[in-house]
């Protein structure tokens, strides 16, 4: 016997077993951030159904993980946002174009004669970058 099967049941059960296997194909490491979160991904395959490519991330730290540790850009290239992965570059330029804006804002505010309540902020510590928002009423 060849090990195919024609009855439904029979396809959907070796399905079943297919999927508690392990990956064949571990994926092709992208990139790591600086927290050391690594970044794989399977290339799409639109031979055999595959749109759009599979990303993950595995953390250094299963423990010490949380969401808000990746980078706006590597958000967006794992939910398929962005095609190509982001450089070390990019994300350091953004983060300094970020609060170069926010200091701006604040100075503004100044000048126009509103006060900058410092209490009324919350700081955002994303790794070594730091990032100031208004709180929400």
């Amino acid at each position: 016997m060849s090990g195919k099967t024609r009855s439904l049941f029979g396809t959907a059960f070796k399905h079943f077993l297919n999927s508690l296997k392990p990956r064949t194909s571990p994926g092709v490491l992208v990139g790591a951030d600086r927290h050391g979160n690594k970044y794989y991904e399977i290339q799409a395959d639109p031979s055999r159904g595959k749109r759009y490519p599979k990303r993950w991330l595995v953390p250094l730290s299963e423990a010490n993980y949380r969401e808000e540790m990746i980078s706006f850009e590597w958000n967006a290239w794992l939910r398929n946002r962005r095609a190509d992965p982001p450089s070390e570059s990019e994300i350091m330029g953004n983060a300094s174009y970020s609060k170069m804006l926010k200091e701006n804002a604040d100075k503004l505010d100044e000048k126009e004669g509103k006060k900058v309540d410092e209490s009324a902020k919350v700081r955002i510590h994303i790794g070594n970058y730091h990032f100031c928002q208004e709180k929400c009423s």
